[in-house]
């Protein structure tokens, strides 16, 4: 590892980047992922992702050196604790950023052998965009698809709710619907669009669909479900709930891809 640089200046290049892509959601003007935490830092190196930079407050400087001591590639920088308070996008930093460069995905990556995949329709949290990220890692989706009003995956809170997951899962964002259902169709996936509970005739309960087979789930936002264009042709999926209709995005989403999962270690 080289010789840590030390970085006083707000004025500086590189902690003005950052500071810009924290502030709009996205990506450092070379097209780096801001991950903030020794966790996200760990999950990329375990991952071998394209780590450039670190940047670190002061006061964990030593612990910061001692990830990265034997990675000659990775660019090290101190700051003044004030200094790097001022830039972290969270209230409780850890006093570290990692710069990652991320993977590349092509779309047929997503449809893989018996694919699962989660459409986010909509999902404009970050939050519950990175949890449901999470959650499809867990119970063995195949990609996510990001369509265009859902949070971005490149915004730091994106991958912070994922917890490294976006680093290993496939992806592919600001698709459009149209383009959406053709891949879904091309594929020859079953299209499963996720709705509130009912007694309606044409609403299958989560416990009679079966997610053996080759499918997506279709999760829309909180406000007004499932688009127009996306539920056209799908079929509305409900998980049976007793007192309340729905469930947040992101926990509905990983109560399906459990019983995908569950259904699919029982029929291997």
């Amino acid at each position: 590892m080289a010789r840590p640089e030390v970085i006083s200046s707000v004025a500086n290049p590189l902690i003005k980047s950052v500071r810009r892509a924290i502030a709009r959601g996205g990506l450092t003007d070379d097209g780096l992922w801001v991950a903030e935490s020794f966790h996200l830092l760990e999950e990329a190196l375990r991952g071998d992702c394209g780590v450039k930079v670190v940047l670190a407050a002061r006061s964990v400087e030593s612990a910061a050196e001692a990830h990265v001591r034997r990675l000659a590639s990775i660019r090290v920088a101190v700051l003044p604790d004030a200094l790097f308070q001022s830039l972290a996008g969270t209230e409780a930093s850890q006093g570290i950023i990692a710069l990652i460069a991320p993977p590349s995905w092509e779309l047929a990556q997503l449809f893989r052998g018996r694919s699962l995949v989660v459409a986010l329709d909509g999902v404009q949290d970050p939050g519950n965009a990175g949890t449901i990220v999470r959650a499809a890692e867990a119970f063995g989706a195949t990609g996510v698809l990001f369509l265009k009003g859902t949070a971005s995956p490149y915004n730091p809170k994106t991958l912070r709710a994922s917890a490294g997951s976006l680093f290993r899962v496939p992806f592919a964002h600001s698709l459009d619907a149209e383009l959406t259902r053709a891949a879904l169709k091309q594929n020859k996936l079953d299209v499963y669009a996720g709705v509130p509970f009912s007694n309606a005739n044409h609403v299958k309960s989560l416990v009679h669909a079966d997610l053996t087979r080759k499918c997506a789930v279709i999760i829309g936002s909180e406000g007004r479900g499932v688009s127009e264009k996306l539920h056209a042709g799908a079929i509305d999926l409900a998980i049976p709930t007793v007192g309340v209709e729905s469930l947040n995005a992101a926990m509905a989403a990983s109560v399906i891809l459990y019983e995908a999962r569950r259904q699919r270690s029982l029929k291997p």
